[in-house]
């Protein structure tokens, strides 16, 4: 079996972070991004796959020649000289989507959720159509674009964008299945498979819609990569518990679902959940306060800390009583000096705040 994964563009949305690494390589529960999406299609016996990519794909090999070993699969990185939007990777992969007759996976790098691939693959296959969209069903459609369905079916009949009369409540999930004959509706061009593919399928007839159980999240900005970081600990406290950090017999307290790295040091009395992931060799001073935010590898926290929505990128020094909050993003190699307050702030890698942070910015 075969995969596509749209890793994209230069990841703007997710900056400072993405400054120094990919965005694809950037951590999410304490591992690279697509390293879940790898993991869940090995599970289902996908042995190639292809990344479409544009940005530092250099980085990108050296890190994920790795897992190729690991799980005895290919990694091929299919490089875009210009951007080809959401269906023209497709053509450019042509040569290994298309190396045998089974069905392949597309997925876009930034979703992460419960990853239903075997169901979804055996939904697709027995339907015969020539594609399958995963789709999530969402509160406020009006503010997407949404899948309309025939009555009391998974064939998609068309799509409205942004209605504003109710006409459903699944939306685009991000991650297909196709047969091997779709390739035939794409060219090499910029194309967007959303705009120009589904629609022309849809009208054919030729693709249906399998909804996702569990949650969903495109994490490709800071707000929701923390709501999906609080998503996924949920999801592991259903499914794997034993992989959280246990409330029970520590020196210090944890309140709800919390992900902490075996090599990361907590002092004591700290307080720490709910919604917390806390990354490798990281060291939390005595009487620190985390809740809803991100701590990422090699980062110090001084004592009396409180950190709260925000993500802490590698290297970064909090200082003693300071105040991080209200979704903050710190780059690498970040310092925020003792008794500072920081609110809101995106700041560029290899900087050092001296005084308060006050409101929303760019610290450059």
């Amino acid at each position: 079996m075969k995969a596509l994964i749209l890793v994209g563009g230069f990841g703007t949305r997710l900056r400072p972070l993405t400054l120094t690494l990919p965005k694809p390589l950037v951590e999410f529960a304490n591992k690279p991004m697509i390293l879940h999406q790898i993991e869940a299609l090995v599970k289902v016996g996908v042995t190639d796959v292809v990344l479409a990519v544009n940005y530092k794909p250099e980085v990108m090999v050296a890190v994920l020649k790795k897992y190729e070993e690991k799980f005895g699969i290919t990694i091929t990185f299919s490089v875009e000289e210009e951007p080809l939007g959401t269906a023209g990777p497709l053509a450019l992969a042509r040569n290994i989507l298309a190396k045998d007759d089974t069905p392949f996976f597309v997925l876009n790098a930034d979703v992460t959720c419960e990853y239903p691939f075997e169901q979804l693959l055996e939904f697709h296959q027995a339907h015969g159509a020539e594609g399958t969209i995963l789709a999530t069903k969402v509160e406020e459609p009006s503010k997407y674009g949404v899948i309309v369905t025939e009555p009391n079916s998974s064939l998609i009949k068309c799509f409205v964008e942004k209605p504003v009369e109710f006409v459903g409540n699944r939306i685009n999930a991000g991650i297909y299945v196709f047969n091997v004959k779709v390739l035939d509706r794409i060219q090499l061009r910029p194309t967007s498979i959303e705009k120009e593919v589904f629609p022309e399928l849809a009208e054919q007839r030729q693709l249906h819609t399998f909804d996702l159980s569990g949650y969903w999240m495109d994490v490709g900005q800071p707000k929701d990569f923390l709501a999906g970081t609080a998503l996924y600990l949920s999801s592991l406290a259903k499914n794997n518990p034993t992989l959280l950090t246990s409330p029970q017999g520590n020196h210090f307290v944890v309140g709800g679902n919390v992900l902490i790295h075996p090599s990361a040091k907590i002092g004591q009395n700290c307080k720490i959940g709910p919604n917390v992931t806390i990354g490798p060799n990281a060291v939390i001073s005595d009487g620190v306060r985390l809740s809803k935010c991100v701590i990422m590898e090699d980062v110090t926290i001084k004592p009396n800390a409180f950190v709260r929505n925000s993500i802490i990128g590698w290297h970064s020094t909090i200082g003693a009583w300071a105040r991080v909050d209200g979704v903050s993003v710190l780059g690498d190699d970040v310092h925020v000096a003792d008794e500072i307050y920081v609110n809101g702030a995106s700041v560029l890698p290899h900087k050092s705040i001296t005084s308060n942070v006050t409101e929303p910015k760019i610290v450059m």
